[in-house]
């Protein structure tokens, strides 16, 4: 068997230490890059001693230099908190980190994907969203720090492929959840869940009717696999995510079911650019690479509930 040698940027972090998880399963070598701000070495500890896995600390606004056939390139704060902590440097980390990923991959001719997400999509005026929707985004909002710091990465890949024939792959990551979230990230799933086994009032913005739609973190990576795997004419973007919308309020219902808690549900003020929708258009996913999620979010809750309650 020859094994690939794969770099996963951002590899310790929530979604990326997944991903590497899987990539040693199938029998790559894997080299994960980090600088720790969101991601965890707690995250990947339990890889540290496979010989076809290695640690490196750093900065993905800062060149990088390696030998690999494949690039995920996931490095970015994903969550609200982190990413608005600070916004020159989530944009820096989006632009240059794509810049010189891209740089890396046309030098040693590798295939490189890139995690973009559904907040490209800004607040949607178009409902469910295609790929072919060009974005309802405010430039100058509390969020564009990471939604037009993506979208700048996607044009970037674009014209890296256009002008260089370097082999890119775009997906676009709809809400994910699932073990070693961090239990802080101020996402809805890691919020409503730490709340609810902590006895906690349920914190809902706005009166909970906005929706989302929720992906297990196991259905997104063999999302990322098959889009890597897919024919170089396939580029790209393509949702990544699950159709099946809930509202807010549905959600948190549920997590309170589920952990038997006796939280009560409070109302907040709607943060701003808040978008009111979100739920994916798989069909070209399901056309193009045969995906579509398997994991439904009842099952799903109680993996994710289950590791937080070990951590807690």
């Amino acid at each position: 068997m020859i094994r690939k040698k794969v770099l996963v940027t951002g590899g310790a972090g929530f979604v990326g230490s997944h991903l590497c998880e899987r990539l040693l399963y199938e029998g790559n070598e894997v080299v994960c890059l980090d600088n720790y701000f969101t991601g965890q070495k707690q995250n990947i500890v339990h890889l540290i001693n496979n010989p076809f896995f290695e640690l490196i600390r750093h900065d993905v606004t800062m060149p990088f230099f390696i030998e690999v056939d494949e690039i995920y390139n996931l490095a970015c704060p994903a969550s609200p908190v982190h990413y608005q902590y600070n916004a020159i440097k989530t944009m820096k980390t989006s632009v240059m980190g794509a810049i010189n990923m891209l740089g890396l991959a046309k030098r040693i001719r590798a295939k490189i994907l890139q995690a973009s997400t559904s907040e490209v999509y800004g607040d949607p005026q178009v409902h469910p969203q295609v790929e072919t929707y060009w974005g309802h985004v405010n430039p100058i909002g509390e969020r564009a720090c990471y939604d037009e710091g993506k979208r700048a990465a996607e044009t970037l890949f674009i014209n890296y492929y256009k002008q260089n024939k370097v082999r890119i792959k775009i997906i676009r990551i709809f809400n994910t959840y699932g073990p070693r979230m961090h239990p802080n990230d101020g996402r809805v799933v890691s919020n409503f869940i730490m709340q609810a086994l902590r006895g906690n009032n349920i914190t809902i913005y706005g009166n909970g009717s906005q929706t989302r739609s929720f992906q297990y973190v196991d259905d997104l990576v063999e999302g990322m696999l098959r889009m890597m795997a897919s024919g170089e004419e396939f580029t790209g973007p393509v949702n990544i995510g699950n159709p099946n919308e809930f509202t807010i309020l549905q959600l948190a219902e549920m997590i309170i079911r589920l952990t038997d808690s006796r939280s009560t549900i409070v109302h907040m003020p709607l943060p701003p650019d808040d978008p009111s929708q979100r739920q994916p258009n798989i069909e070209l996913a399901e056309k193009e690479l045969g995906w579509m999620p398997k994991i439904p979010l009842e099952e799903g809750l109680i993996k994710t509930i289950d590791y937080f309650a070990s951590i807690s």
